[in-house]
């Protein structure tokens, strides 16, 4: 029995009269509206669809994949996470022809649906950007929480099922991050400390995300904040909270009430963080940059500093195709290639079947630690981005 009041255009796909994998879509954004009390479905501006790599999703996966590619096509504009490699350079990345192949099947179902197949954790930097007020269906964590926080949109962190669903009928829900009434901040946040680097802010995402794990957060003390680091930020504190929005005081555009319970946040907290995610290990032999996907801006600093020099750990740089495009012109991508850096495009370290190639990763990512470890067994080292160009350099991380 289907509580969640429908269109005649949703009834009609949901009776199955658009095609089986309109109806299936329907089917799963009804039951999940029914979970979560929604009285309706709403129109969607955009989807991020995550679910892509072959190295989480697996022959199952990639079945349940063709079978909607059959009928299915995307409604509204939709957008691809990361894959399990560069699609174009995966061999100079150590992928092997088997993954490869499963790989393109993947990207080649979702192709077929209509949907972009841009690969990047940062849709609002790859020619997916919504506009403050529009109500969209991401999935990637990061994502949305820069989606909720930076841009005011409104999404709700979708499932890789569900966000697929959304773009092939072009509805969601009307539920949590949707309603204005659970964006309103629930704990306020004190900032006594100098945040400079992407790092910092990170740093500064893992101690909040610690202690309230998935409340929504009114930060107050942050002078300034530049994109890259509310990118960091916005990585480190879903990934550690769980949080799906943030707001930060004269920077984010939503306004909130201030919450009564306050929490203070000093520098010894920060450098707590920086040790949290720092081990012993002082030989590196990978080095992680662009966990989101790396902007034009960064890949710029990174050339900078390797300009005539080389590397000695294994450098990946991941991002977005359409920037290293940008890269390409500009002279950046050859300076860090020259050096002996590598791009991975359309993947990063989080999603890629790295287990067992490495020992010592380091990154300037809080989020690139996390999954470093927990998904990949790799001994982490967490600083800036110069600290990372020289680990990359030396094969040393700094004492």
């Amino acid at each position: 029995m289907i509580f969640v009041k429908l269109t005649k255009d949703e009834q009609r796909m949901l009776d199955g009269k658009d095609g089986q994998a309109a109806q299936k879509s329907m089917e799963i954004l009804c039951a999940l509206g029914e979970i979560y009390g929604a009285d309706r479905l709403i129109d969607v501006a955009s989807v991020q669809v995550a679910g892509v790599s072959y190295h989480n999703l697996g022959d199952a996966g990639l079945e349940f994949l063709r079978d909607l590619a059959k009928d299915g096509k995307a409604r509204v504009v939709a957008t691809l996470n990361p894959a399990g490699m560069d699609l174009e350079n995966w061999k100079q990345l150590g992928i092997s022809e088997e993954f490869a192949r499963k790989q393109r099947e993947v990207i080649d179902a979702f192709t077929a649906m209509g949907i972009i197949p841009s690969c990047s954790c940062t849709p609002y930097l790859a020619g997916n950007l919504p506009a403050k007020g529009e109500h969209v269906a991401w999935s990637e964590s990061s994502a949305v929480c820069f989606a909720n926080s930076v841009l005011g949109a409104r999404t709700n962190r979708e499932g890789g099922p569900s966000a697929l669903a959304a773009a092939l009928t072009g509805k969601t829900p009307n539920y949590g991050m949707h309603l204005d009434e659970n964006r309103r901040a629930q704990v306020t946040i004190k900032v006594k400390a100098k945040l400079k680097t992407n790092a910092d802010f990170g740093a500064l995402g893992w101690c909040i995300g610690q202690k309230i794990k998935n409340k929504i957060p009114l930060i107050i003390g942050v002078k300034q904040a530049s994109v890259d680091q509310l990118k960091s930020f916005s990585a480190s504190i879903a990934t550690y909270g769980g949080t799906a929005m943030f707001h930060m005081k004269g920077i984010t555009p939503d306004k909130t009430p201030k919450p009564a319970e306050e929490i203070t946040l000093t520098a010894e907290d920060i450098a707590s963080a920086f040790k949290a995610l720092n081990e012993e290990q002082t030989d590196v032999d990978f080095v992680a940059l662009g966990c989101p996907h790396a902007s034009i801006k960064e890949i710029r600093r990174i050339a900078e500093l390797l300009e005539g020099k080389k590397v000695t750990a294994e450098l990946w740089v991941a991002t977005a195709r359409q920037t290293k495009l940008l890269a390409d012109q500009m002279g950046y991508s050859k300076t860090i290639e020259a050096a002996g850096g590598k791009f991975a495009c359309d993947t990063c370290m989080a999603v890629a079947p790295l287990k067992g190639r490495f020992k010592v990763m380091a990154s300037d990512s809080a989020k690139g630690c996390y999954y470093g470890r927990g998904s990949n067994d790799f001994k982490t080292r967490f600083g800036s981005l110069e600290d990372c160009i020289k680990a990359a350099v030396t094969g040393k991380w700094k004492q």
